[in-house]
């Protein structure tokens, strides 16, 4: 998915933004991604899943470096990371 252009050498050219993803199927809210995240561009998400909780949700996807800290600290694997 292309989310910006950048030019370089006066040519255009498309580069992929990383992108944060929370499957709220398996999101429990535990918040230990928002805590995880260096850049805290992740929150609790107002809408609840089937299971009544609150999932986690990126809220500023240009600002996400796929660092994958928030990956690697989600004990629900409900977190994907796209480069």
């Amino acid at each position: 998915m292309v989310y910006h252009r950048k030019e370089k050498n006066k040519k255009s050219e498309v580069f992929d933004m990383p992108r944060m993803t929370v499957d709220p199927n398996y999101c429990k809210g535990c918040g230990l991604c928002i805590n995880a995240c260096p850049r805290k561009i992740i929150r609790l998400s107002e809408n609840i899943n089937a299971k009544g909780y609150n999932y986690a949700e990126c809220i500023e996807q240009e600002k996400c470096t796929a660092c994958k800290m928030c990956y690697i600290t989600c004990p629900d694997v409900a977190i994907t990371i796209e480069k």
